[in-house]
């Protein structure tokens, strides 16, 4: 990060800091999901109390980082965007925890058959998340590279969008009841709504990318 932050290493290492935890955060969810259609209630609760203890951790230390940043005067050209980046980010690892954690209220029943779709939406959700903070670190180490990896986050929201469509239609067409089908489909939608945040993250990382090259 040093082209940004050459004045002060905890900011640098504050904001690596808390993007690890959203990479953490992201295989918590992908590991929680496969723990609850495996039965593992043991495993699907640590993974669950993990992503919640990020969850509150990242929010303490973003609000440090927006400090930081407004009390170094650091950036001045770029501080709105680092901040929205910082903002955005954080609502994926809210979204992450939130998830999870519906799984743990509502204990949806999911068809045995479905199961492995369910899992893998999880996976390519998360890793349109993960891609999605390969970008940003490119943001402020290597800004050619930035391009690249937000086209792999989309890649993967693209892939999300048309796994959580064929659960959907599939299930649609089962025998079960509708107020059955209409839960199957709300947690598709909820796994899937992981991978659009992290697009709309790389949308407003694109605009940021372009305004430092100009």
């Amino acid at each position: 990060m040093g082209l940004f932050f050459k004045k002060t290493k905890t900011l640098e290492h504050e904001i690596d800091q808390f993007l690890d935890m959203i990479v953490q955060g992201a295989l918590a969810f992908h590991h929680g999901v496969a723990a609850y259609f495996n039965q593992d209630e043991t495993a699907f609760n640590r993974h669950l109390d993990q992503l919640s203890d990020m969850e509150s951790d990242a929010d303490a230390l973003r609000r440090n980082i927006e400090k930081d940043l407004y009390l170094h005067t650091l950036i001045p050209d770029s501080r709105g965007d680092v901040l929205g980046l910082m903002e955005s980010s954080d609502k994926v690892l809210n979204l992450l925890s939130e998830t999870l954690a519906q799984f743990s209220v509502e204990s949806p029943e999911i068809l045995s058959e479905f199961q492995p779709r369910y899992i893998h939406l999880a996976e390519i959700s998360c890793q349109s998340v993960e891609h999605m903070v390969t970008a940003i670190r490119a943001y402020f180490r290597d800004l050619p590279a930035v391009r690249d990896a937000i086209a792999k986050s989309i890649f993967y929201e693209k892939e999300s969008d048309q796994v959580a469509e064929e659960i959907k239609r599939l299930v649609f067409q089962t025998d079960l009841l509708l107020s059955q089908k209409f839960h199957h489909r709300y947690f598709a939608l909820h796994i899937e709504s992981i991978a659009d945040e992290a697009e709309n993250v790389c949308d407003r990382l694109a605009i940021a990318a372009i305004k430092r090259d100009m």
